[in-house]
């Protein structure tokens, strides 16, 4: 019997050839020159960073030579625009340098992570800006930091000839110690203004405010994240001043003013670059307790089992082979991620509020699993690690005050896309602690709803 070959069977013909095999990990597109600089100086800094991290936690702030080193090494410019002789990166280079930050301490990591709020002062009036960038050269640290800006308890203004007379108390001012500017979240009485939304965002220079011995805390205790009081009203002028109604769309538009990949993003790019920079710093302190988990279980002997080393243990190997698939599943989430995000925003693209509502669920999932890899390591290395002085326990405290941030908590994140899911309206964002902008401008790309 003869049989007849369907068309293209390829029994005929070789296969066309396919491209090689790269001898190395393919490297992503989108990580820069500048931030491959930046995060290989900052590895080598990892053992300076590690031990200075409980001296850091001892005074709540990092310590001089660890913030010196990290300003030097470009850490504080990477979210600065050119225009300021900053390097602009995306979210692809951010992710980089701050989980290698966070390999070294959780503290120093959320120090670069703080840095990226930079963008909220640039949406504000030119004056202040100019202000501020004139202040950040030479200096050593972040430019300004922000405190309960989108609380929903925040300071007092009201409005005078000319500007506002401010006071309150600001929680979590996180780097305030480090910093000569802050921004605040305040409240108002429109009746009295006779316009606005009865919230805003105000500049406040370092004499306008004290800084409250109150960061006593479990974890990330090197952040000098300390709350701010004005008691006395101090005045603010009115250039200082954004109504929070306007910010987002400010915000946008700051992309018109400066250059640098990380200014190209729209309006919830915006948003997901900041979760991403928070999620690195879980990223990174996963894979810092990965490398002392397995220095420490090389030189340990078991408690109670007759092995060499705690490293000789099958238990030990299967918990480190655990949290490496747990780590590494963590990092292709987080980085494919910001790669998304630098893809889109290189093609002029954004993020729907479902793609990023769903994104900021997987990612912060993501820094839950590198919690529970670093909870598996430390449990089974035990009561070894429970010394201050062991950077184990360090990782352990402060991934779980990172994991409790109330933008990134799992469960209300999975109850906003859960409800999705069974067709329930969504809710608006931070409780809706930013007012509702209605209308639209005449740009067509900035048309799109203003989400709370």
């Amino acid at each position: 019997m003869t049989t007849t070959l369907p068309p293209n069977s390829g029994r005929s013909e070789m296969p066309p050839g396919q491209p090689p095999v790269p001898a190395a990990p393919v490297a992503s597109p989108w990580i820069s020159d500048e931030g491959l600089r930046i995060r290989d100086r900052v590895r080598e800094l990892i053992p300076l960073i590690r031990s200075r991290a409980r001296a850091g936690e001892e005074i709540a702030a990092l310590t001089p030579d660890v913030l010196a080193a990290i300003d030097d090494a470009g850490v504080f410019r990477m979210s600065m625009p050119v225009e300021w002789g900053g390097y602009g990166l995306g979210a692809r280079d951010l992710v980089e340098v701050i989980s290698a930050l966070s390999e070294g301490d959780g503290s120093a990591g959320w120090a670069g992570f703080v840095g990226v709020g930079l963008k909220n002062l640039l949406a504000m009036d030119p004056r202040v800006v100019e202000e501020v960038r004139a202040d950040a050269e030479g200096w050593v640290g972040p430019a300004v930091v922000g405190a309960s800006v989108f609380a929903t308890k925040v300071g007092m203004a009201r409005a005078v000839d000319g500007g506002w007379m401010v006071k309150g108390q600001w929680a979590f001012g996180s780097c305030c110690k480090h910093a000569q500017w802050a921004l605040v979240g305040v409240e108002y009485d429109p009746g009295e203004t006779g316009q606005g939304s009865g919230r805003g965002i105000v500049a406040l220079r370092r004499e306008q405010y004290e800084i409250l011995d109150d960061w006593n805390v479990m974890g990330l205790s090197g952040s000098a994240s300390n709350s701010l009081r004005v008691q006395e009203e101090v005045f603010a002028p009115a250039h200082r001043f954004l109504d929070l109604a306007e910010f987002p769309l400010r915000l946008q538009q700051v992309r018109d003013r400066y250059t640098g990949a990380g200014f190209a993003q729209r309006g919830l790019a915006l948003l997901l670059c900041a979760t991403l920079a928070n999620m690195a710093v879980a990223l990174g302190m996963s894979r810092g307790a990965l490398s002392c988990f397995a220095e420490q279980a090389a030189k340990r002997k078991p408690f109670t089992l007759p092995y060499p080393t705690i490293g000789d243990m099958a238990s030990a190997q299967v918990a480190a082979g655990k949290a490496l698939a747990m780590i590494n599943l963590a990092a292709s989430t987080i980085e494919s991620t910001a790669d998304q995000l630098d893809a889109r925003t290189a093609q002029g693209l954004d993020f729907t509020p479902e793609e990023e509502s769903e994104i900021s669920l997987s990612i912060a999932y993501a820094a839950n699993m590198c919690e529970d890899a670093i909870n598996l390591l430390q449990k089974t290395i035990g009561s070894s690690t429970m010394s201050l002085s062991n950077p184990i326990q360090r990782f352990v405290r402060d991934v779980r005050v990172l994991t409790s941030h109330g933008a990134i908590r799992i469960d209300p994140l999975a109850e906003q896309n859960g409800r999705r899911v069974l067709g329930l309206p969504p809710f608006a964002m931070f409780g809706s602690a930013v007012p509702e902008r209605r209308g639209s401008s005449d740009n067509s790309r900035d048309k799109e709803t203003i989400r709370a």
